[in-house]
């Protein structure tokens, strides 16, 4: 159960692999598309169906990870269910992943949050060791279909925090109407023990977490171009 994963009180359900790789990951062990436990679609509706009175008229199920759409099709009968069920669903994203499975996913979910990493394309691929263009064409997908997101940017010192970077993000997407809320997500280290115990070298074991007054200014910045800005 997770209240930092969309609206209200959330069962929060992580799949195995991602096609990122961020330097910050808290889920490293949820990198690699080997591992985990294959989950029978019962297993999920029926834990989300019995943990359905505590999610109130706000919360519901998010698929979170790795990178959920990676198993987009196998999600889509999953959130069918959920749906028919009237569960609030939806989907912790970084947008770089695009078939016909993920658009048919996100035209069944009722909110996606989508995570930008960097807008710099240099900037965004060093961190991810990926483009962001793809991610870039899922936010402006979803706004070309009236479809609900949340955007969610972490803020590193040193690395996604510079004003140019953010100002140009809120040049971008600032006059997207299918914003609901913008979640400024303070960098943390709490992943870091599991780097160790994969005997994964953590590459930011140099950066110190936000100072009061970075959060501050990020939030300010965002503020002159989106409608509600919480930091997290």
């Amino acid at each position: 159960m997770g209240t930092f994963d969309g609206p209200g009180l959330r069962l929060v359900v992580f799949l195995q692999g991602c096609p990122f790789r961020c330097l910050y990951c808290a889920n490293p062990d949820t990198i690699e598309f080997k591992g985990g436990k294959a989950t029978p679609d019962d297993e999920i509706v029926q834990m989300a169906m019995s943990q359905r009175a505590f999610f109130g008229k706000r919360g519901g199920v998010t698929f979170s990870g790795g990178e959920p759409t990676a198993q987009a099709e196998a999600l889509v009968p999953v959130v069918r269910r959920l749906k028919e069920a009237g569960i609030h669903v939806c989907i912790d994203t970084n947008g770089g992943v695009w078939n016909s499975h993920v658009e048919e996913l996100f035209s069944l979910v009722d909110l996606v949050l989508l995570d930008i990493k960097q807008i710099n394309p240099q900037r965004h691929e060093a961190l991810t060791g990926r483009s962001n263009e793809q991610t870039l064409r899922t936010a402006a997908w979803l706004e070309a279909h009236q479809r609900p997101f949340w955007m969610r940017y972490v803020l590193v010192p040193g690395i996604s925090d510079a004003e140019e970077d953010i100002r140009t993000l809120g040049e971008t997407l600032g006059g997207y109407k299918c914003i609901e809320r913008v979640e400024v997500l303070p960098y943390h280290r709490l992943g870091v023990h599991k780097y160790e115990a994969m005997g994964w070298e953590y590459k930011l074991s140099d950066v110190v977490e936000n100072t009061p007054e970075q959060l501050a200014r990020a939030e300010q910045l965002f503020n002159e171009y989106f409608n509600t800005v919480v930091v997290n």
